[in-house]
């Protein structure tokens, strides 16, 4: 075995970890629903997650003999990411779990790819092909598929709440995904991660001690198995790992493995919740998986040299 398809074996199961993490949180998120508030399990999630981080973070400062020094731009960009991707997408997540189904999320998430690059072409300037282009158009088919139960040609079809703030969160996760590409141009990304968390964190807490007054915590053994695997395998091992993936098949190739999370998060929540998997559901994940999988294709060019 060569050392590139060593390397690019290693990058696609740090990619699937990452991905499989996820998946999980968004189970627990949705199973933890009666027993915690959107803004508590955030801050819980990020209270670990940031002490995890920070250490890891001074650790890396001190090998390398850096100092952390932070210019405006910086500082910018760190507030941003801390906004979308910490303050609001978390909670915003877990908010939508308490109206809609796991299998539903994870689903939905796999369009996350399609609008990153929407994103990425209005605000950074990176073009899009006609492969991107049809791929969002197909997977923008899917979600409609997905939210309205099958129903999309109806007079009156059934939107669910829920699936409409996952749908959002998409949107946030992209932005911090494409505030984050700018970021790590210059800077590392457990770097951006440590510091995104850490700055929204203050605010989470505050957040969650104001919610104590209307949906206080309920402590369960469930809740307290859960919260700290949330707050390290998701939050700290999966960043990590599709960091490393990245890295390993750069940012196209780790992309097109991105949408194996609705297809994890679907097993998972069938398996541990018993949700059920329905013909839209089936029908969403052909034409989201379909479409984005389409757009982040590269055909292999041939050489007529």
């Amino acid at each position: 075995m060569t050392v590139q398809r060593a390397s690019r074996i290693r990058g696609i199961g740090m990619v699937n970890v990452a991905t499989l993490t996820w998946a999980t949180n968004m189970t627990l998120g949705r199973w933890l629903r009666d027993d915690i508030g959107p803004l508590t399990l955030t801050a819980l999630r990020f209270a670990i997650a940031g002490t995890v981080l920070a250490f890891l973070l001074w650790r890396h400062l001190a090998r390398y003999e850096e100092r952390l020094r932070i210019n405006r731009h910086e500082l910018a960009l760190l507030a941003g990411m801390a906004l979308t991707g910490v303050v609001v997408f978390a909670p915003a997540l877990y908010l939508g779990l308490r109206f809609t189904t796991a299998v539903n999320a994870t689903l939905i998430n796999g369009f996350g790819p399609l609008i990153t690059g929407l994103l990425a072409t209005l605000l950074v300037g990176e073009p899009m092909s006609w492969r991107q282009l049809t791929g969002a158009c197909v997977g923008l088919a899917g979600v409609a598929v997905l939210i309205s139960g099958g129903r999309v040609m109806s007079d009156m079809p059934h939107i669910n709440a829920g699936d409409l703030l996952i749908l959002g969160t998409t949107v946030l996760w992209a932005l911090y995904s494409v505030l984050g590409r700018l970021l790590m141009r210059w800077r590392s990304p457990l770097f951006a991660t440590a510091l995104s968390t850490l700055l929204g964190l203050p605010v989470l807490l505050l957040a969650a001690g104001w919610e104590q007054h209307v949906l206080p915590v309920h402590v369960t053994l469930r809740l307290i198995l859960a919260v700290p695997y949330i707050g390290i395998v998701p939050s700290v091992v999966g960043f990590l790992a599709w960091n490393a993936g990245v890295h390993l098949l750069g940012p196209s190739g780790a992309m097109v493995f991105y949408n194996t999370l609705p297809l994890y998060g679907a097993l998972v929540a069938y398996l541990f919740l018993g949700e059920p998997i329905g013909i839209n559901h089936l029908a969403g994940a052909v034409l989201i998986i379909g479409g984005g999988t389409w757009a982040a294709w590269r055909p292999r060019s041939v050489d007529v040299r």
